[in-house]
């Protein structure tokens, strides 16, 4: 295990990530991934978003995740960490951001490893295998699009990845990372091609950062306090 530099904890809360336990627990990880509690735990999501039903809570709250992917990715580059905590000891809480009631993430604080820049391609599979994980679970209550959630993650990605390709001191880690998860043989177990290499369609993040990317929507439009993306597939 690893201590979190002050920095470091900064970093998470950028990506509404906390170490602290939360004021109002929703629900831990382990409970989402119990059949017999999933639907209770999407329905809390749906609750304190406002949502209108379970589908558009179900992306909602995989929006919320997909920062924590993010995050994941963003600690393996710079800091050559990840998470690697017990499902227990993950919760996810509500919290204001912004003025709106939204659901965060909150972590252990001494559940970080090192990781070895020979080791970065299993790390990433890890934490592809994790989100999958969770895309399945939460789709056993929905009836929502698997690729609606992926690309709920890879947003975020496209920013990330312009802004550590850019640095200097980040670019060499950052491209091989990319180049790991454009490589179809990281997805294997989970597709059989690279949905974030179909997602990029062959061209860099920083060219399609401001472009309509996406091919499905993610609802943001349906959520009270929320609007529709700016680059969304759905507007004309």
């Amino acid at each position: 295990m690893t201590k979190l530099s002050a920095e470091q904890i900064n970093q998470l809360n950028n990506y509404s990530v906390y170490v602290n336990q939360p004021l109002h627990p929703l629900f831990t990880l382990h409970d989402l991934l119990d059949n017999e509690k999933t639907a209770e735990c999407i329905k809390s999501v749906q609750i304190v978003s406002g949502s209108p039903n379970m589908t558009v809570a179900a992306s909602f709250f995989m929006r919320r995740v997909g920062m924590f992917v993010n995050m994941q990715l963003y600690n393996l580059a710079v800091y050559d960490e990840m998470w690697d905590g017990d499902e227990t000891k993950m919760y996810f809480g509500a919290i204001e951001e912004y003025g709106n009631k939204t659901v965060s993430t909150f972590v252990a604080e001494d559940d970080w490893i090192s990781v070895d820049e020979n080791e970065h391609t299993d790390a990433i599979k890890n934490i592809l295998v994790w989100a999958n994980k969770m895309i399945r679970q939460i789709r056993t209550v929905t009836s929502i699009s698997p690729l609606t959630l992926w690309e709920n993650i890879f947003g975020f990605l496209l920013w990330q990845y312009h802004v550590m390709l850019e640095n200097p001191a980040t670019n060499d880690v950052a491209r091989a990372d990319l180049n790991c998860l454009k490589d179809d043989m990281t997805w294997a177990g989970i597709s059989t091609t690279s949905l974030f290499a179909k997602y990029l369609n062959g061209r860099e993040p920083s060219e399609i950062l401001n472009t309509t990317v996406r091919t499905t929507c993610c609802f943001s439009k349906d959520v009270p306090g929320l609007m529709q993306c700016g680059f969304c597939p759905l507007k004309n």
